[in-house]
């Protein structure tokens, strides 16, 4: 077979991208479930250790999560890509990869409750500061929060769980100007809504626990080098353009080009944490990504149903789905999101915390569960569960009310989803 074109539609890259059968190969990407490869030399593998390029040991890479990792590079439009063991991970190797001890970087206020966690303590014990900002403030305010030893920019395309939609063309702007790049989570939008690649961010990461995989089965990220920015312009970036003792002199910038980003995160942070995913996870993902682009319009389309009804009842407070033409994002998420929003609608109970709950508690088709972006409708407490650590400030920052909850509507039928909805709010 020939390999998928580069100009391929998202759909067929969904299918074909990233894994090439030859003659008499698998059709399917084959699991290689092993840890160990063998050479005929020690002088080959003394080669590897200088500079591992090739499969060598299943803690850089394996053949199986290779075809995947190749294929999401394809449907993001970058450079490579290195899938990690939870999309945790892929924030923390995504910003370790630029920052130490001493470095700061800046993250937008509206992201998930675990990666502010991460961000502002975890982090902050290793050294390095996380800079709050609102991502709705002006470009003077937002410029006036670099520091000389600001190293990136953060954001999420849609905000887990306030749904606000990320001015990326803005954003990276600033990064630009100021010599960093821009780091997006886009795991909400996953490259069917969204390629932020293509309005000027320079990494990509998503938790593929969500849309990519899709099934609720297992954990995994995965991190999306753009191959775009110049790290040697910047002058910000001496690990880049300068050698590495660790790897016996390599420079990513001269060896690798565009690969740089992604090739110093597998041959440094992946060797050191070793967060790296089983062949059968990448497997399972892939699987998951095939389908994915007729999964992401039907997640919309009934969301987008749900959210209209929410809309008119008298139990419901305050309704926060992009794709409504009265949300404050809605212009932006034409811009940014013109084939859907996600399936993934916030919204706010009137009662507030005690309303929220016996709402929750009254489901029968939908699930409390401590999960988004299944197949299976499913709803969470934000500022019970997934923002519990956050203080009131930071649930205000955030985009989080006491009576708010996140409502990921799954691909059940959207008549029988709307019919648990009604009959939970009866009871409140």
């Amino acid at each position: 077979m020939k390999e998928c074109k580069a100009d391929a539609k998202i759909e067929t890259k969904c299918l074909h991208a990233g894994y090439t059968p030859k003659n008499g190969e698998p059709r399917v990407v084959p699991i290689v479930q092993s840890t160990t490869y063998c050479f005929d030399s020690t002088e080959h593998i003394a080669q590897l250790f200088d500079m591992p390029t090739e499969f060598m040991y299943s803690r850089f890479a394996n053949p199986t999560c290779d075809a995947v990792e190749k294929k999401i590079a394809a449907l993001e439009g970058g450079a490579g890509a290195m899938l990690t063991s939870s999309g945790q991970a892929a924030s923390l190797l995504s910003i370790l990869n630029l920052c130490s001890a001493g470095d700061s970087f800046i993250s937008a206020s509206t992201i998930y409750g675990g990666t502010v966690n991460l961000f502002s303590v975890t982090l902050k014990k290793l050294g390095i500061e996380c800079i709050w900002v609102d991502a709705d403030a002006s470009e003077e305010e937002l410029a006036n929060a670099f520091k000389p030893n600001t190293k990136a920019v953060f954001g999420e395309t849609l905000a887990n769980p306030a749904l606000t939609v990320f001015n990326i063309e803005k954003f990276a702007r600033l990064a630009h100007q100021n010599g960093v790049p821009l780091i997006v989570d886009n795991t909400f939008a996953t490259p069917i809504l969204c390629r932020p690649i293509e309005f000027g961010a320079d990494v990509v990461i998503h938790s593929t626990t969500k849309y990519m995989d899709g099934h609720a089965v297992q954990g995994g990220g995965v991190i999306v080098d753009a191959g775009k920015f110049d790290w040697a312009a910047s002058g910000k970036f001496p690990e880049f353009t300068e050698p590495d003792e660790s790897y016996h002199g390599v420079v990513y910038t001269r060896d690798f080009g565009p690969m740089a980003y992604i090739i110093k995160a597998r041959m440094q942070l992946m060797r050191d944490f070793g967060c790296y995913p089983a062949a059968h996870s990448a497997f399972l993902l892939n699987l998951g990504l095939e389908t994915l682009p007729v999964r992401m319009k039907q997640y919309c389309e009934n969301a987008l149903k749900v959210a209209q009804m929410l809309e008119k009842s008298d139990k419901v407070a305050s309704v926060n789905y992009p794709a409504l033409p009265g949300n404050p994002y809605h212009e932006a998420a034409k811009k940014y999101l013109p084939d859907g929003t996600s399936g993934v609608i916030s919204f706010s109970i009137k009662g507030g915390r005690e309303a929220a709950v016996r709402f929750m508690d009254s489901l029968e088709l939908a699930s409390n569960v401590v999960h988004v972006a299944d197949i299976r409708t499913c709803v969470l407490h934000p500022a019970s569960a997934t923002h519990r650590q956050l203080t009131d400030e930071q649930l205000a920052a955030a985009g989080i009310d006491a009576g708010m909850i996140r409502l990921s509507v799954g691909l059940e039928n959207v008549d029988d989803i709307m019919a648990d909805v009604t009959q939970a709010l009866e009871k409140v």
